[in-house]
């Protein structure tokens, strides 16, 4: 990566405005934003984590209100964790989700924030009038963009954060140390050389009596291709969806990832995050290692099989989710590296809760 080029590109796009006395950003959307002061009311979108990572503790007084759907039933793990911490989160108005057309506007705008910090996927749903909705009642959106999955978007998105809530020097803190383990990462997978090895990702949600989404471009996908890993989804499927048990048996992977969450009401699913246990995971992961046609499989005769957390992706501690993919195709290039407890340090250092639950781990 070239850091004097993210550097310059950094100082272009936050931008201190005199005459305004304010805070002048180009979110990730490519719009210029400025802002009298630093909010003291902020709506927001997605990437819970990541705002509280830059803002710190302080940051979740801000939020007068949220899309709750993303964060309290996508990951209801991690949302019971925030909100004993800060259990004024569970009373805040829902403005809802782009995702599944229960987003309003109207419910935005009643919470009376000063800024509307979104997810860019979130305002390329609303379109230039959702937008122009919001910024016509004189409130500021401002785009981020962590699902892109490139050095340059997470870093410019901390950095933005940084600039918006008042916490210029912590975001650089953290744009670096991100910056430094990714380019660690990508280090030693070039001294490593090409692992030859395949691997199958799956969502395991389902259990293994359904076939559940691969990632053929995007997601783990992303973080595959960026550690140079061989997908067997890659140019099966456009983004994700099942690939066929004829297909997976064929390609014989080497590796296989098991995609796990907090869902509720998914008995057969791999349970993984906030509150989850290694006990409760290893009987549903060998459940999918003994499918018909697996046994042969060279990731089930050799137990290279992982669970990996799907809430941990695209976010700004998604560096140890590709260390850890990175180490089951490099073995003795990450001998050193621990992800479980890169996680626990990461947590300790930038977030207001502990890193409680299971998120990486091997079936036995």
């Amino acid at each position: 990566m070239k850091t004097m080029k993210l550097a310059a590109l950094a100082a272009l796009m936050l931008t201190a405005t005199p005459a305004f006395a304010g805070i002048t950003v180009t979110d990730l959307d490519g719009r210029t934003v400025t802002l009298d002061d630093v909010p003291d009311r902020v709506a927001l979108g997605f990437y819970y984590e990541d705002y509280l990572a830059v803002t710190g503790p302080a940051g979740a007084d801000k939020i007068v209100a949220l899309s709750r759907a993303p964060w309290a039933d996508w990951r209801p793990g991690q949302w019971a964790a925030y909100t004993a911490v800060f259990p004024d989160l569970d009373a805040l108005p829902d403005f809802g989700n782009t995702d599944d057309s229960t987003f309003s506007a109207e419910a935005l705008i009643a919470a009376k924030p000063e800024v509307a910090i979104l997810a860019s996927w979130q305002t390329a749903s609303l379109g230039e009038p959702g937008v122009k909705q919001i910024e016509d009642a004189g409130i500021k959106v401002v785009a981020i963009d962590y699902n892109a999955q490139t050095l340059e978007r997470h870093l410019m998105s901390t950095r933005v954060l940084g600039a918006v809530m008042g916490e210029p020097e912590r975001a650089e803190q953290l744009a670096s140390m991100y910056q430094a383990k990714t380019e660690d990462t990508l280090a030693r997978v070039a001294g490593a050389g090409a692992s030859g090895k395949k691997i199958y990702v799956e969502l395991a949600q389902k259990g293994p009596a359904e076939i559940g989404n691969s990632y053929g471009k995007g997601m783990w996908a992303g973080v595959i291709d960026l550690v140079g890993g061989s997908n067997i989804a890659k140019g099966q499927i456009e983004n994700w969806g099942p690939l066929s048990p004829e297909y997976v048996i064929a390609q014989q992977p080497d590796v296989i990832l098991l995609a796990g969450s907090e869902w509720l009401n998914k008995p057969e699913a791999v349970l993984l995050g906030f509150g989850a246990t290694d006990e409760a995971a290893q009987p549903k992961m060998a459940a999918y290692a003994a499918r018909p046609g697996w046994s042969d499989l060279p990731a089930v005769q050799s137990r290279e099989i992982y669970g990996i957390y799907h809430g941990g992706n695209r976010t700004l501690s998604d560096f140890v989710y590709a260390r850890a993919i990175a180490k089951a195709l490099y073995p003795d290039a990450f001998a050193d590296v621990d992800p479980t407890a890169e996680l626990a340090e990461y947590y300790k250092t930038w977030m207001p809760v502990a890193a409680d639950g299971l998120f990486v781990t091997k079936l036995k």
